[in-house]
């Protein structure tokens, strides 16, 4: 076991990863694109500022400490941490790095549970502030991709059900990408594609809205439901309309085209929710009828069930539905708008 304690006594080991919004979530797991490799599937994400940060400070020898806002506080024996619970994703990465005599501090601009990506964005933190800590102490730099393949073997082996790596990626990567699964043996595990430049940011934070609808969402429950349907064969038959509709997506924003992007972007949910109606509670069937009464797309984030939804219109139609969804959301507790803010940068370690 390697005592961090006095390293980090000299002063904290940081870093950050950003949260997403996507489109096309599921496709990045292994049991929908190996079946569905021959049409090139792809998910989409845009990295957004609401970063989750993470400090390394030094805790009693041989014993881990973890803290994240929106979750109780646990510490145990380095020896003894336990995966489950809230909390046990980022004892799980401890365990893999052999560490104790570390506080591990997690904070997040992101609502808790909130859809967006928070768990494996505090994971790949993690990660690149444990990787950075240890490098030259028997422990080889990591390189962004590594972090990211780690991230998400230790996420999917404490979860003990398939589980997607785009989460993994947005908060590496940052920016605005698509990201192509080739499910072939030999081939590199994913593709990246830049779907738009750092200089096309500000463009696009003009045609997005986002909204936390104020309860945390439930994503096993929803993506228990597609793999257990697409397995036993049922309603297999709509995703490849669905892969269909998340790549005319990408290529719709790579040429800036709002019009037919929203239309991708509304057929793909439309699909889902014959599926799953669920994916949209009550406030959030509000916001979807909203923005498409006022020619917007919505969408929910991850797999939905409450968290967050976003939209997308012609800049002029945003502005117009930005107060209709504050109206709405005003109507629930802690039911809010959050800033829209595209994060370039990904994983920051300092």
């Amino acid at each position: 076991m390697i005592t961090l304690k006095n390293l980090l006594e000299s002063g904290p080991v940081k870093a950050a990863a950003a949260c997403r919004i996507d489109c096309g979530g599921t496709l990045d797991i292994k049991t929908f694109y190996y079946p569905l490799h021959y049409l090139s599937p792809c998910t989409f994400n845009i990295a957004l500022g609401m970063k989750t940060r993470v400090r390394l400070l030094p805790y009693s020898s041989g014993e881990i400490r973890v803290s994240s806002s929106g979750f109780s506080a646990e510490a145990h024996a380095a020896d003894k941490a336990p995966f489950s619970g809230p909390l046990g994703l980022v004892f799980a990465i401890a365990t893999y790095f052999r560490v104790g005599g570390v506080h591990i501090e997690i904070t997040s601009k992101s609502p808790p549970r909130s859809a967006l990506g928070g768990s494996s964005t505090a994971a790949v933190a993690v990660i690149g502030a444990l990787a950075n800590a240890l490098t030259g102490k028997g422990v080889a730099p990591m390189s962004t991709e590594q972090i990211v393949l780690l991230a998400h073997s230790i996420e999917e082996s404490v979860a003990g059900i398939p589980c997607g790596m785009q989460d993994q990626l947005a908060a590496a990567y940052g920016g605005v990408h698509a990201w192509y699964w080739p499910g072939i043996p030999g081939e590199p595990r994913f593709k990246r594609t830049e779907v738009l430049k750092k200089k096309d940011y500000a463009i696009l934070e003009k045609h997005l809205l986002i909204a936390y609808c104020g309860v945390p969402h439930h994503s096993h429950d929803i993506n228990s439901k597609w793999i257990e349907q697409f397995v036993m064969g049922r309603g297999r038959h709509l995703w490849p309309e669905i892969v269909s509709c998340t790549k005319e997506f990408v290529e719709s924003i790579m040429i800036r085209d709002w019009g037919a992007a929203v239309w991708a972007m509304n057929r793909e949910v439309e699909i889902r929710r014959k599926m799953t109606p669920e994916v949209f509670d009550e406030i959030g069937v509000a916001l979807l009828e909203q923005a498409l009464s006022g020619s917007c797309g919505a969408r929910f984030t991850g797999s939905g069930g409450g968290g967050c939804i976003w939209a997308l219109g012609e800049e002029e139609d945003i502005r117009t539905l930005e107060p209709e969804w504050a109206d709405i959301l005003s109507g629930r507790q802690g039911a809010k708008l959050l800033d829209v803010k595209i994060d370039p940068k990904g994983l920051e370690v300092t």
